[in-house]
């Protein structure tokens, strides 16, 4: 039996990981000795993840194309995050607010499919959804529902970013192995680029009279759960974070199961879990929800981690900014509780 063991490989990953102590592992008994922890801990994923330009690049934004419909305006906006990189998006304003007082505005982050278009109702063809569809359900044409701003970007590697092979193997294709390969070549990692994307995209609403720089929100499923999480980790300006179908232990999931390369963070588990990370977010607000049936980030890992975090949610006497929504699905987005946790959040 034991010789037998020796050759599964994922129990010898499994050994490394708790032979591991996590060096920045949460332990903090009062709000100042948080403070300094989420402090050290922030500044070391900054440095995992590659850090981030020392000098920002010109936002260049232009708008080049808008669109009215029924219920909302759509521009098509584009926007430099890093000199020979652009970041494509759309800037959407509901019909039934008034533009002059600035508007709680939520970030919205696709995952892995075919990216921006299909959180925002656009078919393969160009033409409109007429209901929410897809694993992703249109997240950000909810958000709008629900009378929030919205900038929904395309993350690097996916939809209207990615490079021409992914583009010609069609909409669904991303290039994230590739891209994401070559971060870690270059010392860096998808997650920074993706991070940093999302920072620019404030920067890009700052810009904004119609946002509300007081009242951001971040939102993703997936790889746009990843990057959500992670933005609402290491960005400040971040209020409220909706993570769809990610929040999890990294055990349980990117180590154990296997993810696209775009997921993964060189040594971050000789420091942090998960849940230590999630602590960088408190006390301001982190709502999560799961699909019992989600088979790459497994529910119980994601109950588990949720308690681990709600340690440090409560040494903030802020247990009410975490929130968890359990649902009977698989790996798609829900909604139904993160809108009622948004409204108080925001």
């Amino acid at each position: 039996m034991q010789s037998e063991q020796c050759l599964d490989t994922l129990v010898f990953s499994h050994t490394l990981y708790d032979d591991i102590p996590r060096e920045l592992e949460f332990s903090a008994t009062n709000v100042a000795e948080a403070e300094e922890w989420q402090g050290v801990l922030r500044e070391k994923l900054t440095e995992l993840v590659g850090g981030f330009p020392t000098t920002k690049c010109d936002l260049q934004p232009e708008v080049l194309e808008i669109q009215e419909f029924e219920k909302y305006k759509r521009e098509t906006v584009v926007f430099q995050s890093r000199p020979n990189m652009t970041i494509y998006g759309y800037f959407l304003t509901p019909t039934n607010i008034d533009i002059s007082t600035p508007n709680a505005t939520i970030l919205c982050l696709a995952g892995h499919g075919r990216g921006v278009d299909d959180i925002v109702g656009i078919e393969e063809d160009g033409s409109m959804r007429k209901e929410f569809g897809g694993y992703q359900n249109d997240f950000a044409l909810q958000c709008l529902a629900y009378g929030y701003t919205v900038l929904a970007i395309e993350q690097f590697g996916f939809g209207h970013r990615r490079d021409a092979v992914a583009q010609q193997k069609g909409g669904g294709s991303s290039s994230c192995q590739p891209s994401a390969g070559a971060a870690l070549l270059l010392g860096q990692t998808m997650v920074g680029w993706r991070v940093y994307d999302a920072m620019r995209a404030y920067d890009y609403l700052s810009t904004r009279s119609e946002v509300d720089m007081d009242r951001l929100g971040i939102m993703g499923i997936s790889g746009g759960g990843t990057i959500s999480f992670f933005t609402a980790a290491l960005d400040q300006r971040v209020k409220a974070a909706v993570v769809s179908g990610y929040f999890n232990t990294f055990k349980d999931s990117i180590l154990s199961i296997s993810h696209c390369i775009d997921n993964y963070i060189p040594n971050v588990l000789q420091y942090a879990e998960m849940y230590d990370i999630a602590g960088l977010i408190t006390p301001r607000a982190l709502f999560v929800e799961s699909g019992t049936e989600d088979t790459i980030f497994p529910i119980k890992a994601t109950q588990y981690a949720v308690e681990r975090a709600k340690s440090i949610y409560e040494l903030f006497n802020a247990e009410d900014k975490l929130g968890l929504e359990v649902f009977e699905a698989g790996h798609s987005f829900y909604g139904i509780g993160a809108f009622e946790f948004l409204k108080k959040a925001l």
